[in-house]
């Protein structure tokens, strides 16, 4: 074909895009002249007009694809915000748009750094993440090259994604696999992602397994023996979240948390104001009855998060939030609208692992959704494979595969040694044990 007669001396670039409609799986070519790409204007997002761009992004890309939902653009935005997100305090984040040569919008991406964790690594390693794009390497790669840059030149010698200037349960990891939808907080990409990354130089640093509870199938039986013969044991007590003790829940979390976390790799503490931020933001979704906590002699010793898959809502808006958005927010929140649930987080301090905890707060979250007989699904969120013993958790409850997420590791230097994420250990009771006793 003579493609100079279209004003294209070579041929055309063809993104050939998986999207879905009506239901069904579709095929859609998007096609870029060359001269229209090789044109391309990076820019950094620095003030209003380049960062609503930056939420304009994914909204021009995913148009056709009916499984995406928008994420509201305050929610990303509070992430860019030192006010409102605490890890500016110890780290910097920058984000950049892609424009062709007609000024389309064509991709986005934002570098980071949490000097927490920065230096944990084998190498000081950075972050990138929010990245969109068209199916084309020149575009990704440049994209990819900007993280890099501005990461190098603030002393990182790799960077993981894509991920989240935050904490790792929402935003996190580049979706390889799925077969049931994607619940708020999970990151939804196309394809052609995963070739892009891996074709410029990024390996797998861990793989993060997303299960599905179905709540029409009913629990092994194994589980309820377990769950009668702890909730029976003295001592042991369950309550759920009340609004009215908000603080004093925040606290008993935090208690857990940098206990059941502590070998982690790399692990920190998590930050209360974190915690207290994120319950006034969405207050208007949790429910206190989702949300368990389980003491010991009055201890706090476990917890689970769960919400409601606000993507169920979310997908009925547009994401700018203006006044119609807002408008259908508040009609559909009280419809019953919801059918599937997501444990954000979970947590059992080391001490009082292998005692069947989980079991009677699985209990207890079952009597509740009893009483919600609109939910279908229970997503049990991510685990790593770094993380064997959460993963027969999973198993022993009797859940389905739901997605597959990979966090990508890149490093600067290509004779550098790539390791793989470090396994939790099996016995962290026993070392728990250990650490506290001191003969």
């Amino acid at each position: 074909m003579d493609f100079a007669r279209f004003g294209m001396p070579y041929p055309p670039v063809v993104s050939l895009q998986r999207q879905a409609l009506a239901g069904k799986r579709i095929f859609v070519a998007i096609v870029y002249a060359p001269s229209v790409l090789s044109l391309m204007k990076l820019i950094e997002v620095n003030d209003k007009r380049t960062r609503q761009a930056f939420h304009e992004v994914p909204r021009t890309l995913y148009r056709h694809d009916r499984e995406w939902v928008c994420v509201p653009d305050p929610v990303i935005e509070g992430i860019f915000d030192p006010a409102s997100n605490s890890f500016f305090g110890h780290g910097e984040a920058t984000r950049w748009i892609l424009r062709d040569a007609r000024g389309s919008l064509i991709g986005r991406v934002a570098a980071f750094i949490n000097k927490k964790k920065a230096y944990g690594f084998d190498q000081p390693t950075g972050g990138m993440g929010f990245f969109e794009c068209i199916d084309d390497r020149k575009a990704a790669f440049l994209l990819f090259d900007a993280c890099r840059d501005w990461l190098s030149a603030r002393g990182m010698e790799a960077m993981d994604g894509p991920i989240n200037f935050g904490e790792n349960d929402n935003f996190w990891g580049l979706l390889v696999e799925h077969s049931s939808p994607v619940c708020y907080g999970m990151n939804y990409h196309p394809a052609y992602y995963r070739p892009l990354f891996e074709e410029y130089g990024f390996r797998m640093y861990y793989e993060q397994v997303t299960n599905d509870l179905n709540l029409r199938k009913p629990f092994p039986d194994r589980f309820w023996k377990i769950a009668e013969w702890i909730r029976q044991k003295e001592g042991y007590t369950w309550e759920h979240f009340r609004f009215a003790e908000a603080e004093r829940y925040i606290m008993d979390l935090k208690t857990v948390y940098d206990e059941a976390w502590a070998f982690h790799e790399n692990f920190t503490p998590i930050n209360p104001d974190d915690l207290r931020r994120t319950v006034k933001t969405s207050r208007h979704l949790l429910i206190e009855e989702f949300i368990w906590f389980v003491y010991h002699e009055g201890k706090p010793i476990a917890f689970l998060v769960m919400m409601p898959d606000a993507n169920q809502l979310f997908a009925k808006l547009s994401g700018r939030m203006g006044l119609m958005d807002k408008l259908r927010f508040l009609y559909h929140k009280n419809r019953r609208i919801f059918t599937r649930a997501r444990i954000t987080i979970m947590g059992v301090v080391p001490q009082y692992q292998k005692f069947g905890i989980e079991s009677g707060i699985f209990f207890e979250l079952n009597e509740v959704m009893k009483r919600r007989p609109e939910y279908e699904i229970i997503e049990l969120s991510w685990v790593g494979d770094f993380n064997p013993k959460m993963r027969k958790l999973h198993e022993s409850v009797g859940a389905d595969f739901g997605k597959r997420h990979y966090t990508y590791r890149k490093l600067f230097k290509d004779d550098a040694d790539f390791r793989r994420s470090t396994i939790i250990p099996v016995d962290t009771k026993e070392k728990s044990l250990k650490e506290t006793d001191p003969h």
